[in-house]
């Protein structure tokens, strides 16, 4: 009989348990709980720390709770689903094995890999919920996040990018040495067209500003540049124009959090579009979008592995448990902030940067699995 067979035996074969629906309804039960804890300790350390500013902006309750705590709280929860997720695998698991129940299953005919049938398929369902939180709910919450923070909070953070280099068109070039983001103004400012065999068109200006009212620009100590199709050149300066550009001024707004905002789509489609402009912004985007996959597969990688620590049982009890599960979650993180780090440097492809610590700890979770308790 050949695997194939074999295996689509077992599977029409496979009957949902009474034991999974235990077990599942566990795992999910001390997820929920675990979030619900740690989001109500945030939530009180927040409050107080900001409650001075809410008072003298008169914030509404209302708007408090829903415009800023019903936005804050997924974002911070979704950021650290796999930290949860190992949490709770390691302590209800670790509570089942101190009380035999593990050892009962397994007396019971429940094989090993059947066991993690329920697990998996908790893992599934947190997963599949992180990723349409990440993709369609937080983008939006960080938008609404930060106009109640600006409404609100009196916290006018000043946002400042320096040396953009921008591509408009095939033949449009920008720079601009320093843009304040809040005052739409900068210094070093450089407007070229580029032509077959040359620079057919440039403008330099010491300083810059964009009026959103008139849609205008305003250029000081300015010197344009113009050669002809006759290799003519013409060359202009002043202290002081008013002109317009074919380009919005949004185009220096850009930061490496303007990603958060946007959809899986929408985030997908914008790096295209940065990448023939050649922004250098383009590494920080492709990080939030893997990003976005690699904390679902997560989820699936850190249930697998609390789960193969937590079904030994030890004389030492849950503490032990815990101690293991938390260590390795906290060097999880630190190996997605060193990789990070890496791929902004240029020396691994964003890519293999936001997949490798899955990688690792994949291939750790397959050892630990072989040499689980069974």
């Amino acid at each position: 009989m050949s695997d194939g067979v074999k295996m689509w035996r077992k599977i029409s074969n496979f009957k949902w348990t009474l034991i999974d629906s235990y077990i599942l309804k566990k795992f999910l039960s001390s997820f929920i709980l675990s979030i619900a804890l740690l989001m109500t300790i945030v939530v009180v350390f927040d409050l107080s720390e900001n409650l001075n500013r809410f008072l003298q902006n008169d914030a509404p309750v209302s708007a408090i709770i829903t415009e800023r705590y019903f936005n804050f709280i997924p974002i911070f929860a979704n950021l650290f689903a796999n930290l949860f997720t190992f949490i709770s695998v390691i302590w209800f698991t670790s509570k089942l094995t101190n009380r035999n129940e593990i050892i009962s299953i397994y007396n019971g005919g429940i094989s090993f890999k059947r066991l993690l049938v329920p697990y998996l398929t908790g893992a599934f369902i947190i997963a599949v919920s992180s990723f349409c939180v990440a993709n369609f709910y937080i983008p939006k919450a960080n938008e609404r996040l930060a106009e109640f923070s600006l409404k609100y909070m009196s916290r006018r953070k000043e946002i400042s990018n320096y040396d953009m280099h921008v591509k408009t068109t095939d033949s449009t070039y920008l720079y601009i040495g320093h843009w304040r983001v809040n005052e739409s103004e900068g210094e070093d400012f450089t407007y070229e067209i580029i032509g077959k065999n040359y620079t057919k068109f440039k403008v330099k200006a010491g300083s810059v500003a964009y009026d959103a009212n008139t849609n205008r620009w305003t250029l000081e100590r300015y010197l344009i540049r113009r050669i002809d199709d006759n290799e003519h050149e013409t060359v202009r300066y002043g202290s002081h124009l008013d002109t317009v550009f074919d380009f919005k001024h949004t185009e220096f707004d850009k930061t490496d959090k303007t990603a958060e905002t946007m959809s899986y789509t929408e985030l997908r489609q914008f790096i295209k579009e940065e990448k023939e402009k050649g922004s250098s912004l383009v590494i920080y985007y492709e990080i939030e979008k893997h990003k976005r996959m690699t904390i679902p597969f997560g989820t699936i990688i850190m249930t697998l592995l609390g789960f193969s620590v937590a079904s030994r049982k030890t004389q030492r009890g849950v503490g032990v448990h815990l101690f293991m599960g938390l260590a390795l979650s906290f060097i999880y993180i630190f190996f997605q902030q060193v990789s990070n780090v890496f791929a902004i440097s240029g020396q691994l492809s964003t890519a293999v940067a936001s997949w490798l610590p899955n990688g690792i700890y994949l291939i750790i979770c397959i050892v630990m699995l072989r040499h689980a308790q069974k």
